[in-house]
This record gives C-alpha cells, sequence and structure tokens, in this order.
C-alpha cells in the first residue's frame, strides 16, 4: 500500500515542486492538495503543465491532513504550528518545509522572525531534517523541520572541515547566490522581470533570516559556538544555489588531509557528489535533482579553504529533500522518487 501524501501551500513553488516530484514515486501518491488562494481550482488549471498528470482540486487544509499519512506544509513562516499540533494529534507525519520549527532557540526565533513557540513541547519533539548531517534523530519521528535552501547548501559545505577540526570557527564567511524561485511564487518589484534581468545584486546583507539557522547547524557539528557573516545574492535564473563558503585553515591542515576528511565523510551519501580536483561546482549540473555537487579548493598563500556547494534550491533546497525525510521516516529506499537526472544541456 502506497504512502497517503499530503500538500498544503501545493500552488506555491515548493508546492508544486513536491507535486511533480510525488508524481513519479513508486511508494507514495498524492492524496490530496491544498491552497488558500486556489481552493476550489484544479491543480492543472493553476500549472499547465500538470494537465492529465494532477487534475486535483485544491481543498482546505482539514481534508488533506484527514487523507493523508504524511503532510507537507509548503506555508510561509508563521503558518505551520497549529497545522503541526493537527497533525500530531491525528497521528499524522508533518514536514515543514516553513521557518517554523528549525530553530531551537526560541529567542532566536523572536528575533529572526518576530514570532514565539506555540507548543514548546512540540517544539522539543520537532528534529531538523539535513539528511546527510542528522540522519539517526530523523529516523522514526514526526515533525520534521525540512531545512530551506541556503541553510542546505552551505552547511553541507563546510560540514566536513568543521565537525573534524581542520578550520577555525571564526571568520568564517559564506557568499551565496540564489535563483529567483527562493523568493516564492507572489510577485514583487525584486523579482519583477525588468528589475531582475541583465543585474545581479546581494541583499539583506549580514541580516538574512538564514543565518541564525547555518550558525545552528555548525555549533552542532563543531562542538563551538559558530557565528558566520553571510552575503545571499539575487542571480537572473530560475533555479539554483551556489554558495562559497571562506574558512580559515588550522596549522598543519593538508590538502590532502582536506580532501581525504571529505571523501570519508560523504563516501556513503548518495546525494552529494565531492568533485574532483580542479572542477568547479555549478548550478547547471544540478538542476531539477537532489543533488549537491561541492567543489573543494586551497588558497595556500592566505591558508584558506574555500568551499562551493551547488543545489537546485527548489528540490534539494526545499521539495527533493522534504521527500527525502519522508522516505527516512517511513523506512524506505532513501533514493525513492529522486532519481531525477539533471539535464545535460
Amino acid at each position: 500500500m502506497k504512502i497517503k501524501a499530503g500538500i498544503i501551500g501545493a500552488t506555491g513553488y515548493a508546492g508544486a515542486e513536491l507535486v511533480r516530484i510525488l508524481l513519479t514515486h513508486p511508494q507514495a501518491e498524492i492524496a490530496a492538495v491544498s491552497s488558500v488562494s486556489f481552493e476550489g481550482k484544479k491543480l492543472s488549471e493553476v500549472y499547465p503543465s500538470y494537465a492529465s498528470l494532477c487534475d486535483m482540486e485544491c481543498k482546505n487544509q482539514n481534508e488533506a491532513v484527514e487523507k493523508s499519512d504524511v503532510v507537507f506544509a509548503a506555508l510561509p513562516h508563521g503558518l505551520s504550528q497549529e497545522l503541526a499540533a493537527q497533525c500530531d494529534k491525528a497521528g499524522k507525519a508533518f514536514i515543514d518545509l516553513g521557518a517554523d520549527f528549525r530553530l531551537e532557540s526560541e529567542d532566536e526565533y523572536k528575533e529572526w522572525y518576530g514570532g514565539e513557540f506555540l507548543d514548546k513541547d512540540l517544539h522539543k519533539r520537532a528534529v531538523y531534517g539535513l539528511p546527510e548531517l542528522f540522519r539517526e534523530t530523523i529516523q522514526g519521528e514526526k515533525i520534521i523541520a525540512n531545512p530551506g535552501c541556503y541553510t542546505t547548501g552551505a552547511p553541507l559545505a563546510l560540514a566536513p572541515a568543521v565537525k573534524n577540526g581542520l578550520v577555525g570557527t571564526e571568520g568564517i564567511i559564506i557568499d551565496s547566490k540564489s535563483g529567483v524561485t527562493g523568493a516564492g511564487r507572489k510577485p514583487n518589484q525584486g523579482n519583477h522581470y525588468p528589475e531582475l534581468n541583465e543585474g545581479f545584486h546581494a541583499y539583506k546583507v549580514a541580516n538574512h533570516r538564514h543565518t541564525p539557522e547555518i550558525e545552528q547547524t555548525l555549533s552542532k557539528l563543531s562542538g563551538k559556538n559558530v557565528k558566520i557573516t553571510f552575503v545571499p545574492h539575487l542571480l537572473p535564473v530560475n533555479r539554483g544555489i551556489i554558495s562559497t563558503c571562506y574558512a580559515r585553515l588550522n596549522d598543519g591542515v593538508t590538502k590532502e588531509q582536506i580532501r581525504k576528511v571529505y571523501e570519508d565523510f560523504y563516501r556513503n551519501e548518495f546525494f552529494v557528489r565531492l568533485l574532483p580536483d580542479g572542477a568547479n561546482a555549478d548550478i547547471h549540473n544540478i538542476k531539477y535533482s537532489n543533488f549537491c555537487d561541492i567543489s573543494l579548493h586551497i588558497d595556500e598563500r592566505t591558508r584558506t579553504l574555500v568551499a562551493i556547494s551547488a543545489i537546485d534550491n527548489m528540490v534539494k533546497g526545499a521539495a527533493g529533500q522534504a521527500i527525502q525525510n519522508m522516505n527516512i521516516i517511513f523506512g524506505l529506499d532513501e533514493k525513492a522518487g529522486l532519481l531525477i537526472v539533471p539535464p545535460a544541456f
């Protein structure tokens, strides 16, 4: 019997991507889709590319919860906590693609998102769903905080070096560039075509909400309190995030040692592809897939590790990772439904 999945917020970009991937999942099926903006409309009316593939009508979220074994919430922050409680009471697995359960500190959540924890016990039980780093804590759990795009690509680039003490935990700089789908489907001046096309700019410099989430992950790995400088940029492309991460090498650490640590760390991780020396991670090569490509570079003059990761922000940075988490909590092959080959051109 297939796992029944409900998607709340199915008409946003992340929700629509969940539909695209789940339609070909061998062990799961879409039981219901929900949308406040398009309730009563068929999903294929909102996204004509889904015609005859998913003509389901967008229902209210209560119906999606009732019909499903697992509920995916692709909603803006602040809208998932009550839904999580509803799913928990009904015994449903809940995977939140928003930010409501990602931060462990309520003070940080208040500072960066302006909200509070409505059910502190529920937050204590929620686990952070970055499988390559925290797989053991995800297995068998029912409330999963699915990491976002920046908070997936950058930590994966730095994790082996930070965890194994190869780099200093002070002065880490993360310079990321994202495709415009990361801003969501609702249009605004920043993602309006004439404003975006042939432009390239930084935004929320050293003040982006993903900063404490990245610090939380790196601090857990290192056992120290890590502070970073994080600067995101907006690329005039639809998909992809490339994160260039700079960290000072500790005394005596060699290029060969860095390479071996990364190879050992990711040896059994199907979705992380460690590129050979001389190669550069490129968003072109991971588009539409759940892969994270990582390239390693050493600036010998300044003793700096430059670790670069590339992911598709809508897949490994959102929907694909959510489905990877679903596979883990239901004991499926982690790759189920996610063997998506990036296009060659």
